[in-house]
C-alpha cells in the first residue's frame, strides 16, 4: 500500500488492522523464540517418553516454569511429540466350535504363524498349514514378512495341487482378519473359521504341530540365511509326511495313514 498508493504507515496499518509495533518488529523463528520451552520439554520427553502433554505441563509448573499451557501445547504439537491414540481392535463374537477330527482329507485345514531369527538377529516368520485329518503338512512358507496377500498366494498354490477344504481354522491375527482373505474364502466356498480370542486350544492340531516343528527344526539349527531355513524345512516336511511315526495316527506317517471306517462322521477330541 505504501509503495503502490503512497499511503502512510499509520493508515496502512489501520486498513489491514495491524499494530505498528507488529509492523516494526523483526520476524523471529519460533524455535529461537521458544528455545527455553523446547529445551525443557525435550528434557522431560527424554526422561519420561510415555507421559502425556498434561503431565509435562504439570511437571514444568512444579519445577517453577511460568509458561502458559497453550504455549506449551503449541510447541508440543510443532515438535511432533503428540502420540496418536491406538484404537482397541474390536473383534466380533466368535462361536465356540468343538475340536474334531475330520473323516476324510481336505475337509478341515489348520493354519498358524510362527517366528524365529537367523544367527545375526534378522527375524523371520513361517506360515504353516496342515490337514487335520491325517496331520499332513501341506505348506510351510518362510520369509521375513508374510502378509495376507502372501497367505492367499500360498492357498492358491495349494488349490492347483489338491482340493480345497470346506473350512480353514485360524486364530485372530491381522493376516487372517484381512478382508482380502475373507473375500478369497467366499469366492472359493471355503469357510475361514476364527477361533475365540485367547483360546489356542481350539486350534489344537496346528498348535501341536508348531511344537514339533520348533523342537525338530527351529530350535535344532543355527540358520545363516532364509534359503537354509527353506531347504531344511522342505527336507523335514518330506520326512514328517512320509517317514515319521505319528502317535495319534497309530504310529504311522501321515501320508500312509488309513483309518478304519468310523461309526460317526465326527470324532471329538478332548483338549
Amino acid at each position: 500500500m505504501q509503495e503502490t498508493h503512497g499511503v502512510s504507515v499509520v493508515r496502512s496499518c489501520t486498513a489491514v488492522k495491524l499494530t505498528r509495533s507488529a509492523y516494526y518488529r523483526s520476524p523471529v523463528d519460533w524455535q529461537v523464540r521458544d528455545g527455553q520451552v523446547i529445551e525443557a520439554l525435550n528434557d522431560l520427553v527424554d526422561a519420561h517418553p510415555r507421559w502425556g502433554v498434561w503431565k509435562y505441563i504439570a511437571r514444568l509448573r512444579a519445577i517453577g516454569h511460568p509458561w502458559n499451557h497453550k504455549r506449551i501445547y503449541r510447541i508440543y504439537r510443532q515438535l511432533g511429540l503428540n502420540h496418536p491414540r491406538r484404537k482397541k481392535r474390536r473383534l466380533p463374537t466368535r462361536p465356540s466350535l468343538p475340536v474334531f477330527v475330520p473323516v476324510a482329507p481336505c475337509e478341515v485345514w489348520s493354519a498358524d504363524f510362527m517366528s524365529d531369527a537367523l544367527y545375526h538377529g534378522t527375524r523371520f516368520r513361517t506360515f504353516n498349514i496342515i490337514d487335520d485329518f491325517n496331520r499332513e503338512v501341506l505348506a510351510i512358507e518362510v520369509d521375513t514378512s508374510l502378509r495376507a496377500e502372501r497367505v492367499i498366494r500360498v492357498l492358491d498354490r495349494l488349490k492347483t495341487e489338491r482340493e480345497l477344504p470346506h473350512m480353514i481354522r485360524v486364530d485372530n491375527g491381522p493376516e487372517f482378519l484381512a478382508q482380502s482373505l475373507l473375500d478369497w474364502g467366499k469366492a472359493n466356498r471355503v469357510l475361514i473359521y476364527h477361533i475365540q480370542p485367547g483360546r489356542p486350544t481350539q486350534n489344537a492340531c496346528i498348535e501341536r504341530f508348531n511344537r514339533t516343528y520348533r523342537t525338530e527344526v527351529l530350535n535344532l539349527y543355527l540358520f545363516r540365511s532364509l534359503e537354509q531355513v527353506r531347504e531344511l524345512t522342505a527336507h523335514w516336511m518330506t520326512i514328517y509326511n512320509e517317514q515319521r511315526p505319528h502317535a495319534s495316527l497309530q504310529d504311522t506317517p501321515p501320508c500312509t495313514y488309513a483309518p478304519s471306517p468310523p461309526q460317526n462322521s465326527i470324532y471329538e477330541l478332548s483338549v
